[in-house]
């Protein structure tokens, strides 16, 4: 029996699918650590794609002879094997049902074919297509994709940088603007296609939900989510504008909340585990008089991480945290955080920018300089698997007794 397929061309419920079909044709790699190589899955949809699947059967899978047509449509490639056509699957089953009917039609085809299809065309939706890169085969984290918040400052810059150089596709994300846009180009210098620009603004579920949609839209599914946005507050508690706390309320805690819950539905759906990682803050084991707000708030992020990686385990998801110390740019890209805080705590003790990034560098055991690619390199210990390690920190602070976890 066919499925009933969609009454009106609908990207977001493709959008719904394809994390699914993602998961399928990922590889199962026997590594406990690393189980599965993941795939970048993109799309061809719109009227065209959704009209022309009773042709598109027709010439590709009618008869061996038709399976042997010498032209696809731009920009598929012919290859060895044919596509896969499914137009017996159920779009309204709960995920769990899609998945099996799914499975099942990509089994079938891998028993008849001895491979997993490339190709796959879904009746009513669209096609989609592995995009398989020949370049760059051994970086640890090739065809995987991250998807940054809050990216565009020191820290998601060196975060981003990391990324890349170690073979992500990346999503950078961050609120609508010129400031986005110069962030991802400047990326792009180094990135090439593999960058794209979000405008998401955590605090809005819509958006959220819209940019994780978006990021699946152009690879497929994520599998790297880093929890990097967030702003500051300086004033004493007794001087805290109750409106200025429930602004930094809703980017650091309920942003963070939304971020982990629409991570957690498309790592669950995918079905290959992922990878979620909070940028933290030295300011939770160790707040400061002025940062109550900062610290409360940071605090609230971090124990949600902790709480996701209890719940989320059983998904083979891992959720660990990064607290650095103060991280003042990397790059041409200022620290957002230090921008706002930075002249309050200059005059406070007597300093210009450069004698301030001293007293910090100077405050830590190790007196060293604490810089965003600091940060990108404990974000990648844990996308990379290097320990099997889920609801950790790792201090990113240049050694600062009081921030011992007691």
């Amino acid at each position: 029996m066919k499925s009933k397929a969609p009454d009106q061309y609908s990207p977001s419920r493709l959008a719904q699918i394809t994390p699914v079909v993602r998961g399928l044709l990922a590889e199962a790699t026997g590594d406990e650590d690393k189980p599965y190589r993941p795939v970048i899955l993109k799309s061809l949809t719109g009227k065209e794609a959704v009209d022309g699947f009773d042709k598109l059967t027709t010439s590709f899978a009618g008869s061996a002879k038709n399976a042997e047509a010498k032209r696809y449509p731009a920009p598929l490639v012919k290859g060895p094997i044919p596509p896969l056509f499914i137009d017996a699957v159920d779009y309204d089953a709960a995920p769990e049902a899609l998945r099996r009917q799914l499975g099942d039609a990509i089994s079938g085809y891998s028993a008849r074919y001895n491979s997993k299809p490339e190709i796959i065309c879904l009746r009513g939706l669209g096609t989609l297509y592995i995009d398989e890169r020949k370049t760059d085969s051994e970086l640890p984290l090739r065809n995987k994709v991250a998807l940054v918040t809050g990216a565009a400052g020191a820290i998601g810059y060196g975060i981003c940088r990391g990324l890349l150089e170690t073979g992500c596709h990346l999503a950078a994300t961050d609120v609508a603007g010129k400031k986005l846009d110069d962030f991802v180009a400047d990326l792009r210098q180094t990135g090439g296609d593999r960058v794209i620009g979000i405008p998401i603004d955590v605090t809005d579920k819509e958006s959220v939900s819209r940019g994780f949609e978006s990021v699946i839209q152009t690879w497929g599914g994520i599998d790297i989510v880093v929890v990097n946005a967030g702003i500051p507050l300086v004033a004493n508690l007794k001087d805290i504008d109750l409106d200025a706390f429930r602004k930094l309320e809703k980017v650091n805690v309920e942003g963070a909340l939304l971020t982990l819950a629409e991570a957690a539905r498309l790592f669950i759906l995918q079905g290959i585990g992922g990878d979620i990682i909070v940028i933290s803050t030295k300011n939770v084991p160790s707040p400061g008089a002025g940062f109550g707000a900062y610290s409360a708030t940071k605090a609230a992020c971090h124990q949600l991480g902790r709480i996701a990686s209890i719940e989320l385990a059983q998904y083979g998801v891992r959720v660990n945290m990064v607290a650095p110390d103060g991280v003042f740019s990397e790059g041409r890209y200022k620290s957002g955080l230090w921008e706002q805080i930075g002249p309050d705590r200059m005059r406070a003790r007597g300093l210009d920018e450069k004698g301030l990034q001293e007293y910090y560098r100077n405050r830590n055991l190790l007196k060293l300089r604490v810089t965003g690619r600091h940060v990108a390199n404990a974000v990648l210990f844990f996308a990379t698997h290097q320990t099997p390690t889920t609801g950790a920190t790792i201090p990113v602070d240049g050694g600062l007794p009081d921030a011992t976890p007691r």
